[in-house]
């Protein structure tokens, strides 16, 4: 089992960056799994109980000059880690504006992602920084509680408004209640809810516009235009996903509303 990669573009380096500090901010542990041709960051957790559950596909060649790897197997050329992802990003930010980011699978004291990234330097001498980021080797007789999820049909998709102005409005929502309820139609129409016994306050956007119906779902085919769907939705857990956002998506999010739970992508 062996893994190596590099990278070379600054940009890419940066690009890299964020979506990492991204993952920080939406949990402590997650699982890193690494093929020939992708990485993937997951976090599988209980939706039906009010968990979050994430999935980040990257295509390697987007990002590093080198990447070498070899799996478990020789028919299962895959490796699986589970990391503290605040871990990588903070040896990430020593990184900014590197020569160069090396990574590569070590056995230290314990099994290690070790990082080394070649700074600037105004002499011959060249400056290295290492980082050996502690991970955990998942057997494989446990991979097969990180598959892709699957996304049933939903409701109703539609696109975000501005995550700055939807963050603004659950930031003071926040303080009223620890639930809010989001729904949406096919018109392009979203409201914002919060009802308590002491008070009810509501926010409606208006022309959001509906994203296509994909072929892996089908968007309430025999829903009226204007009925809204409905999901309940825990503040604390919209406003982390909200703030955690830093790879600067061009067209705000794509939210998938599924009862009795949201679909969020950025596109």
């Amino acid at each position: 089992m062996r893994f190596r990669a590099k990278i070379l573009d600054v940009g890419c380096l940066n690009s890299f960056t964020r979506v990492v500090n991204t993952i920080s901010k939406l949990t402590k542990t997650c699982t890193l799994r690494l093929t020939a041709d992708n990485l993937y960051f997951m976090l599988s957790d209980k939706v039906a109980n009010g968990g979050v559950s994430m999935w980040c596909e990257l295509d390697q060649g987007n990002f590093f000059d080198e990447f070498q790897m070899e799996g478990v197997a020789s028919d299962a050329n895959e490796i699986y880690l589970e990391l503290v992802p605040e871990n990588l990003s903070r040896a990430l930010r020593t990184a900014q504006n590197a020569k160069s980011l090396k990574a590569k699978l070590t056995k230290k004291h314990c099994p290690c992602l070790t990082l080394a990234a070649e700074l600037p330097s105004l002499s011959s001498v060249s400056r290295v920084v290492t980082h050996d980021i502690p991970v955990d080797v998942i057997p494989r007789k446990l991979w097969h509680d990180f598959r892709e999820p699957t996304v049933p049909d939903f409701d109703v998709s539609i696109y975000l408004p501005p995550l700055k102005t939807m963050k603004n409005v659950i930031d003071r929502m926040k303080n009223l209640s620890n639930f809010l309820v989001l729904e949406a139609n096919r018109s392009g129409q979203m409201n914002l809810k919060i009802e308590t016994d002491l008070v009810s306050v509501s926010t409606h956007f208006r022309d959001l516009g509906n994203p296509p119906c994909g072929d892996g779902g089908s968007q309430g085919a025999s829903q009226d235009l204007e009925t809204m769907a409905q999901a309940r939705v825990d503040i604390k857990k919209l406003q982390q996903f909200l703030s955690s956002q830093q790879v600067n998506p061009s067209k705000a999010m794509c939210s998938k509303l599924i009862y009795p739970s949201i679909h969020l992508l950025p596109i």
